[in-house]
């Protein structure tokens, strides 16, 4: 019952092509393309100081930097909220106005709403992790989109449609990547159509795969990156675009509530307003929850039935959806962020501010740290950890670190209950982020979940309030119909990229006791209980991995860490254009 992975043996005749490339980044988002543009800048601004006589050296030779990106385009895999704090932005392109970048709006107004079962108490005073003055709402598909431009007008290559799927070493130093193979049918054989992978032998390596990067996990593991670390932790969050009637929407709005739909789930929701009468509304969830019926889709529904949300988006017809998971462990759950021949930044290394939801502006700043390291090796000739161990010296000296460490306890106090959680945090303020106690532990999401009948007794799914509201098509939806509005595609007779250790687990221990909690979790529908064919009166796992939008909460929440989730066929997945 177990899915194996794909064969990489190549038809005969076939051979893999080799390109050597000076500096190769594994990721087209914010942080990758930041690391791409300010490697080009300076050794443009070297060049130039060289040139004019400002500094005695050799002008650098043209440098061979490559992006890879597994979607079919830029921003294709970008998700996010998202609310741009634009200090990284400023530093990295301070022109970025006149160039054309797409903000959607300036933040004008903040509010934060605590939400009962029928109520909405709006606080007086709006606290601090919650001010958004000289933000920006913005589209980070749209975003990463421009940036990509911007690196293309320096000459950078960006190859879209590729996955990196296999770290290349010499001993124990990362020496470039191989990306997938484009081709190969459900069994993993050649079709006519087939091209292998490439072998990219890189002086420098950057991860910057985004959240729970899959090749990031396989290096870090094998080169111990984590050992003493606390454990990776995260927060599931989903969202709808929806447009509104002309001239009902006033934009720049920023509204936080806490409460409903949540109650065995900590968590909390996002109203962002934009131009075009659009309103932005998410939820985010935190995935060491112990109820194993979470259904951040679900609750995303449920939220659009109470009376403070219904009345705002009455009249509203739902253009675009996705979902992610964001690393939540923040400053104690960063790995080590170097190593011979390599580098890893932004999500990847847990570079996000959970209280104030906030990662843009760090994954960025950790790509441009990166990229000034990568320049030094360039010069230096020299991409030994050596001189790589610069960039963690960066990194902390940064306000990536300055942010990070003041929210260091957060997650793990607000994952005690949003009530009494309240006094621990608000002496962790007063402390500088330090609170009662300093380093406080997480826990593996995949090892919190408890059994239905503990949590709920005798109440199951579809009813009270693990109940979906009816939908309509328009403003409610189940997930395949929200899955619909992702523009999701892959290669139907391509492999399961998804793989399930064990299918007997599944029908005898987690679909009776636990209800099969990936049923619930995925945002997509991706995964599927249905009458065994071996044991009557049970149910098999059937993955509908053609639905799949690289969300990887599967491969983070399953109780018994069943499934493993590693890159499809370079291209496949969502197609976000407005996200």
């Amino acid at each position: 019952m177990a899915n194996v992975k794909v064969h990489d043996s190549l038809p005969e005749g076939v051979t893999r092509e080799t390109m050597d490339v000076d500096v190769l980044i594994v990721g087209g988002g914010a942080a990758g393309l930041s690391c791409a543009y300010k490697i080009a800048t300076q050794v443009e601004e070297h060049n130039r100081q060289v040139a004019e006589g400002k500094l005695q050296a050799e002008p650098i030779p043209d440098q061979m930097i490559v992006v890879l990106e597994k979607g079919p385009e830029i921003g294709a895999h970008s998700f996010s909220g998202a609310v741009l704090n634009p200090k990284a932005l400023e530093e990295l392109i301070p022109n970025f106005k006149e160039l054309g970048c797409p903000l959607d709006s300036e933040v004008k107004k903040d509010a934060v709403y605590y939400l009962g079962e029928n109520s909405a108490f709006k606080l007086p005073i709006v606290p601090p992790p919650f001010h958004n003055a000289g933000n920006y709402i913005i589209s980070l598909s749209k975003f990463n989109r421009w940036l990509a431009s911007q690196c293309e007008a320096k000459g950078i290559n960006i190859f879209p449609g590729f996955a990196a799927v296999e770290a290349l070493y010499e001993g124990n130093k990362i020496v470039g990547v191989r990306t997938g193979d484009k081709g190969r049918d459900k069994e993993g054989n050649p079709k006519s159509n087939f091209e292998p992978g490439l072998i990219l032998k890189a002086k420098t390596t950057i991860f910057a795969e985004g959240t729970r990067g899959s090749l990031f996990k396989q290096v870090s593991k094998k080169l111990e990156l984590r050992v003493g670390k606390n454990a990776e932790v995260f927060e599931e969050g989903v969202k709808e675009i929806i447009q509104m009637p002309a001239g009902t929407v006033e934009a720049g709005k920023v509204i936080h509530t806490m409460g409903y739909p949540l109650n065995k789930s900590i968590g909390g929701t996002f109203i962002y307003t934009i131009p075009g009468d659009k309103i932005i509304l998410g939820l985010v969830a935190y995935l060491d929850s112990k109820d194993p019926l979470l259904d951040p889709h679900r609750e995303l529904q449920k939220l659009k039935t109470h009376p403070f949300i219904a009345d705002m988006v009455k009249g509203g017809k739902v253009l675009a959806y996705g979902g992610k998971t964001l690393p939540a462990g923040g400053w104690y759950s960063m790995p080590k962020l170097y190593g011979d021949g390599f580098m890893v930044c932004g999500d990847s290394a847990s570079m996000v501010d959970v209280q104030k939801l906030k990662g843009i502006h760090l994954a960025m700043k950790s790509g441009m740290a990166a990229a000034e390291t990568a320049f030094d090796a360039i010069k230096k000739q020299d991409s030994s950890s050596a001189v790589l161990k610069s960039y963690e010296e960066k990194v902390h000296a940064s306000y990536v670190k300055k942010e990070l460490y003041r929210v260091r306890n957060f997650h793990q106090t607000l994952s005690k209950g949003m009530f009494a959680s309240m006094p621990l945090i608000a002496l962790q303020e007063m402390t500088g982020g330090r609170g009662l106690f300093d380093n406080m532990p997480t826990h593996e999401d995949a090892k919190t979940t408890v059994k239905v009948k503990d949590m709920w007794g005798d109440e199951t799914l579809g009813v009270g309030r693990n109940k979906l509201p009816a939908t309509d098509g328009q403003l409610m939806f189940d997930k395949l119909g929200s899955v619909y509005l992702t523009g999701t595609s892959h290669d139907e007779d391509s492999p399961n990229h998804l793989l399930l250790q064990n299918g007997d687990t599944c029908r005898t221990v987690c679909q009776p006791q636990y209800q099969s909690p990936c049923v619930q979790f995925c945002p997509a529908s991706v995964y599927e209980m249905l009458p065994s064919k071996i044991e009557t009166g049970k149910y098999d796992l059937q993955i509908n991995y053609t639905n799949c939008i690289h969300c990887k909460t599967c491969d983070i929440k399953c109780p018994f860490e069943n499934i493993e989730w590693t890159v499809p066929e370079g291209g496949g997945g969502p197609k976000y254009t407005e996200t």
